[in-house]
């Protein structure tokens, strides 16, 4: 789950980070009060939305001489001018993709005079099985370009977790970052600090671009961006409370209440399979024959037949999809369930678009007899290969 750069920056303010002050508002009625409210004269007016690249973006209403959705002003009527012109307008970004992301509500922040611009992260390197820091000198870039084009700039830390951050850790990572004086006792403060929130939020990601070194020497958390771990949730009632569903593709919400691992994508041949693995391989050979998946769903090992029914639903509902694929291996999950899930929802909805499946495993057979006997429109495969010929060839024509 991700959240806002506002409630980011407010968590990590409650574990004792340095953030500047600044107020989230939803109307460009609220932005006067809200700029008034900070130290001034210099304000920042950030356009909240869950993608990367904001201050690059822009308005598709606006054109592309307007600016991006992050601003300065240098006066509270400017930061009025800003929020009216954003609020309510759609911005295009490298990761928002084309459709890009309407602006529901920004966060007019106090400015800095920054000194240097810094690059963190707190990750799961999985390589070690452990938290580790990702550090550079090169803050306020795109990280992919500086790994691709001066990787020797970036630094690891992993973190051993019985022993948290130590001294040895801190010495490496403001070492890579270069930090003298004020700047490298706040650092020793923040670190810790950055750990603690990580594992105790069960964080999956913690970024910070960039982390800032200002001209009066101290640091500053000057953007925030925080993912959570989906599967440990349930133990955060405070987190998932920050949940911005605006924000999210309404088939991964609906699915999300099953219990089901869906992911949209862009393509347009809809996958129903069980296990990721075998979710990996159907997208495989559906990119192999010349098309692409229009979604992940993994629907589980266990899935009962309302479960079932529920991710053909889902997958039915995206205008995109002109066919779909099932694929089902049965071990746990047994084929005849699949096969009763499949009609019952093909019943249901309707069936609009060509529908391959291919069963295989736990009751096979008698999951291709309710199949041949329910009347519908569905192609049977004998195996993955033929499945995905035959889809592809149904999208065809």
């Amino acid at each position: 789950m991700n959240i806002h750069e506002y409630q980011a920056k407010a968590l990590l303010k409650s574990y004792g980070a340095p953030v500047a002050e600044g107020v989230a508002i939803f109307s460009a009625d609220e932005a006067e009060a809200a700029a008034k409210s900070l130290p001034g004269p210099l304000y920042v007016v950030k356009s909240q939305i869950h993608a990367g690249g904001r201050g690059k973006g822009k308005f598709k209403e606006l054109g592309p001489e307007a600016k991006g959705g992050v601003r300065l002003a240098f006066s509270i009527d400017e930061a009025k001018a800003h929020a009216k012109d954003m609020l309510g307008n759609t911005l295009v970004t490298a990761q928002t993709g084309p459709a890009g992301k309407q602006v529901n509500r920004l966060y007019i922040e106090d400015g800095a005079d920054i000194e240097r611009e810094l690059y963190l992260s707190l990750l799961v390197d999985r390589s070690v099985g452990q938290v580790a820091f990702v550090v550079s000198t090169e803050g306020g870039m795109d990280i992919e370009a500086v790994a691709h084009d001066t990787p020797e700039k970036i630094v690891n830390v992993a973190i051993n977790p019985e022993a948290g951050v130590t001294a040895a850790d801190l010495a490496k990572l403001t070492s890579a970052l270069k930090l003298e004086g004020e700047a490298k006792a706040d650092a020793e403060k923040l670190f810790p600090i950055l750990y603690k929130a990580f594992v105790e939020k069960d964080m999956s990601l913690l970024e910070i671009n960039p982390l800032i070194v200002m001209k009066n020497g101290r640091m500053r958390v000057l953007d925030a961006k925080v993912s959570f771990d989906g599967n440990a949730l349930f133990r955060h009632d405070d987190i998932k409370a920050l949940r911005d569903e605006t924000e999210e593709d309404a088939k991964e919400i609906e699915a999300s209440k099953w219990d089901l691992a869906y992911v949209a994508l862009d393509g347009n041949i809809g996958c129903m399979v069980n296990g990721a693995g075998l979710a990996m391989a159907t997208m495989d050979i559906i990119k192999l024959y010349g098309k692409e998946p229009a979604n992940f769903c993994d629907v589980g090992g266990g899935a009962g037949k309302e479960k079932v029914a529920a991710a053909f639903k889902i997958i039915t509902a995206d205008p995109k999809v002109e066919g779909i694929l099932v694929n089902i291996f049965g071990g746990i999950m047994k084929c005849d369930v699949i096969a009763e899930g499949v009609v019952a929802a093909v019943q249901e909805v309707g069936l609009k678009v060509p529908l391959v499946v291919r069963l295989e495993g736990t009751n096979v057979e008698l999951g291709k007899k309710i199949l041949n006997e329910s009347g519908l429109a569905i192609t049977a495969a004998d195996d993955l290969d033929d499945a995905a010929k035959k889809i592809v060839a149904a999208i065809n024509g």
